[in-house]
C-alpha cells in the first residue's frame, strides 16, 4: 500500500472513513500525521470553496495527470465523470485538450503550474484573462494547482497507491487515469 509504515490508529481512520465505507490509503499514510492531514482538508476545503467544482475538478484533473499521479487523476476524474461528463469524455480529457477554450485555458494553465510554475508569464495570464476569468479565478486555479502538487508528491513520495475501489471504473477511464502509480490490488 505504501512504502512506510504509519500507526494503527483506529480513531483516525473512523474519523476520515470515505463516503463509501472504507478507510482510503492516503488516510493511512497520514495517520503518521494527522495535523498536517487536518491542515491539507482545512486548505483544500478553502480552495474547492472559492471555485466552481466543475472548474476545480477540471484543474486538479489537469494537475494531476501531468504530475503522473494516478491516485488523484483517479479520484478527480470519478467526480467529473459522476457530475459533469461521461466516462469516455473524461478519459479523453486526460490525453486531449478539452473543447471549450475556456475549459482548455484552465486546463493548460493548471498544468503549467503543476509542472513548472516558475515559466508562467503575464502572457499566459493574460490568456486566461482573454477568455473571461478574472484575477481571483486566476488565483483559484493556480491555488488547486498548487496544493495537488503537495498532495500528489505526498502520496508518490511514500509510494501510497489508489485504492483498489478504483477498478470498478469503467476499463478505459480507469486506464486513462491510471497514469503513474499502479492501483492497489491488495
Amino acid at each position: 500500500m505504501a512504502f512506510i509504515s504509519t500507526p494503527d490508529d483506529a480513531a483516525f481512520f473512523e474519523a476520515n472513513r470515505a463516503a463509501a465505507g472504507h478507510v482510503p490509503n492516503f488516510v493511512h499514510t497520514f495517520a503518521a500525521r494527522p495535523a498536517v492531514y487536518e491542515a491539507w482538508k482545512q486548505l483544500n476545503g478553502a480552495i474547492k470553496q472559492s471555485m466552481d467544482l466543475r472548474r476545480y475538478e477540471l484543474a486538479t484533473l489537469a494537475a494531476a495527470t501531468a504530475l503522473k499521479s494516478s491516485y488523484c487523476s483517479l479520484a478527480h476524474g470519478e467526480v467529473l465523470a459522476d457530475k459533469f461528463y461521461t466516462a469516455e469524455e473524461v478519459a479523453a480529457l486526460a490525453a486531449e485538450p478539452a473543447n471549450d477554450p475556456v475549459d482548455r485555458a484552465v486546463m493548460a494553465f493548471a498544468r503549467q503550474v503543476a509542472l513548472g510554475a516558475d515559466t508562467v508569464t503575464q502572457a499566459d495570464v493574460d490568456e486566461l484573462k482573454a477568455v473571461g476569468l478574472t484575477d481571483a479565478d486566476v488565483l483559484d486555479v493556480a491555488l488547486a494547482a498548487a496544493a495537488r502538487a503537495f498532495f500528489s508528491k505526498t502520496l508518490d513520495a511514500t509510494g501510497t497507491q489508489p485504492d483498489s475501489v478504483f477498478n470498478a471504473l469503467p476499463d478505459a477511464l480507469r486506464t486513462a487515469l491510471t497514469v503513474g502509480r499502479p492501483i492497489y490490488s491488495g
